[in-house]
């Protein structure tokens, strides 16, 4: 079997952990820390849990890359005659960074929040009426990006999925003949 399987299990583990980190997270971490009877103890506990998951998060992004450069330099003959292959690869690179970015951002206001917690919230997400403007901005910025990390990690995992259909032989062979 020609290949490299160690890195394609681990590039798709890898996007799975993204996706399903940052679903539990905004889903079940957040939804449970919305029901702490304390306000403050809202944000404490579901920034508690972020911060858990963050070291495995970082892991997995730096697995992940690893992953994609051994694939991309087991496929580097593809990438360059294959139609459409280095189109696809830079478009997933981008993705990923941009995910990477968001997932990043994210993690800072959660800090943010955390470092507020003191004023009480509805939910992780979800200030108070009588909250800070700097807390208002940062929970209502986490909450649309709490929903568009999981996004950019189905489009990477999308992406993947796509990459490993151009592999199939009538679409190598279908590729190679338009150069």
């Amino acid at each position: 079997m020609a290949g490299n399987l160690i890195a394609r299990s681990v590039h798709d583990l890898t996007a799975a952990a993204w996706f399903g980190g940052s679903l539990m997270g905004a889903i079940g971490l957040n939804g449970a820390a919305a029901q702490a009877k304390d306000p403050a103890e809202r944000t404490r506990l579901s920034s508690a849990g972020w911060m858990r998951w963050a070291p495995v998060q970082t892991a997995a992004f730096a697995a992940h890359l690893a992953a994609d450069l051994a694939i991309a330099w087991d496929n580097k003959g593809r990438i360059a005659k294959q139609d459409g292959v280095a189109r696809d690869t830079a478009i997933k690179t981008a993705v990923t960074l941009a995910g990477a970015g968001v997932t990043l951002y994210s993690g800072i206001l959660g800090k943010k929040v955390e470092k507020l917690a003191d004023e009480g919230a509805k939910g992780a997400t979800e200030p108070q009426p009588a909250a800070s403007d700097e807390l208002k901005s940062a929970q209502q910025q986490l909450k649309v990006l709490q929903w568009a990390i999981p996004g950019f990690a189905a489009l990477v995992i999308i992406l993947g999925a796509k990459h490993g259909e151009m592999q199939r032989p009538t679409n190598v062979l279908a590729g190679l003949r338009r150069n």
